[in-house]
């Protein structure tokens, strides 16, 4: 099975058509590093937990939306080179610069997959 690098960010709704131009500029350089899939999902029913959810995974406030993404690689070592070359190429630090969002309050996390069925 692939490995899985998976994503929440709380993003103003305001910023919906920004943070999707933001996911389409990025996706084919994540590719390029060598991504397999990428994909990216916004909240449509995330409902409030009792002990914890979505949004206070990410300490949304009431103007955010939840986005749920995952990136597939193959392994975590083709992961791991993807990071370092994300992290050393101009394209990708140009768009850190245009983020719609808070990335402090990002949680994100590398994932070996159990069952794909």
């Amino acid at each position: 099975m692939n490995y899985v690098d998976g994503f929440v960010v709380a993003v103003p709704a305001e910023n919906k058509a920004a943070y999707q131009a933001l996911a389409e500029k990025a996706a084919p350089l994540f590719k390029e590093f060598g991504a397999l899939r990428v994909v990216e999902c916004w909240a449509e029913d995330v409902p409030d937990g009792r002990l914890t959810d979505f949004r206070r995974a990410v300490q949304a406030q009431d103007n955010e939306e939840v986005v749920f993404s995952w990136i597939e690689y193959l392994s975590k070592e083709v992961r791991d080179a993807a990071n370092e070359k994300m992290m050393a190429d101009p394209r990708m630090k140009a768009l850190g610069d245009e983020m719609p969002f808070d990335g402090k309050r990002m949680i994100y996390g590398g994932f070996m997959p159990i069952l794909d069925n």
